[in-house]
């Protein structure tokens, strides 16, 4: 009993010291914050947080609530692959900064600061359901050194309870930047670049499967990777993202 009151009392302090070298901040900014995985007042307030009412198949805002299950314009002449969609926030200084210091800046620890933020929009997914992330091709994972969707997922599917597979989509081809480019040919861009191990195949059968990524633009990555789980027998495919760009010049999606 001493023995662990010794050690309960050694990892406190341990755990007081680091905070004090190492004080949370601000994924935002950096700004000293008052707990993990939180915002300071400015970058918080500059955040557009994403909800009803919404487009269910694209998470497009709209301008009335209709419905729980209303789509705009765009999905009634369209719909994507995917079934549903959906993103914590629209994408903006601050969540375009988030995003880039995950993907780029080697911070892992804001995934989990994305994924807080992505679980309340989760719905009511059932027990058996998923969660998978968009794939980098091989080569860029080797130089990145890891994919910044799947640290995502990850904790999407902790704080859901949820399984996440780490390779449940393969990508078979590198794909160009999609940047500048329109609806049509960011489809082209990657078709057929995606696909579902063998292995993965007879498990995934008739589930739903969460796929997660961290920025939704045109949606066609996502409507990619969708097929390609839908192809390998997946019932249903929700896409959950951390921002959605709403006003990118010619993204349809």
């Amino acid at each position: 009993m001493a023995v662990a009151v010794a050690l309960h009392v050694l990892r406190s302090l341990r755990s007081a010291g680091l905070d004090f070298a190492l004080p949370p901040r601000c994924p935002g900014c950096g700004a000293i914050v008052d707990g993990d995985h939180r915002f300071c007042v400015t970058c918080w307030q500059s955040l557009e947080f994403l909800g009803s009412p919404n487009c269910i198949r694209c998470a497009v805002p709209l301008p009335h609530d209709i419905g729980p299950d209303a789509t705009c314009a765009a999905c009634d002449r369209d719909p994507p692959v995917f079934d549903r969609a959906a993103a914590a926030v629209a994408y903006g200084e601050v969540a375009r900064t988030v995003a880039l210091r995950l993907k780029y800046g080697r911070r892992p620890g804001v995934a989990r600061t994305m994924a807080g933020q992505m679980a309340r929009l989760l719905g009511d997914l059932p027990p058996g359901a998923c969660v998978g992330a968009v794939p980098l091709h091989r080569w860029r994972l080797w130089k990145r050194g890891y994919n910044q969707a799947l640290l995502i997922a990850r904790g999407v599917a902790e704080e859901a309870g949820l399984d996440c597979v780490p390779d449940l989509i393969e990508r078979t081809r590198a794909t160009p930047t999609l940047r500048g480019l329109g609806t049509r040919e960011r489809r082209q861009a990657v078709r057929d670049a995606f696909r579902v191990p063998a292995r993965h195949r007879q498990a995934l059968d008739g589930r739903i499967v969460l796929l997660v990524d961290d920025v939704f633009t045109s949606g066609a990555t996502a409507e990619a990777c969708a097929r390609a789980l839908k192809e390998a027998g997946a019932r249903e495919v929700r896409l959950l993202c951390w921002a959605r760009v709403l006003r990118e010049e010619g993204a349809a999606r």
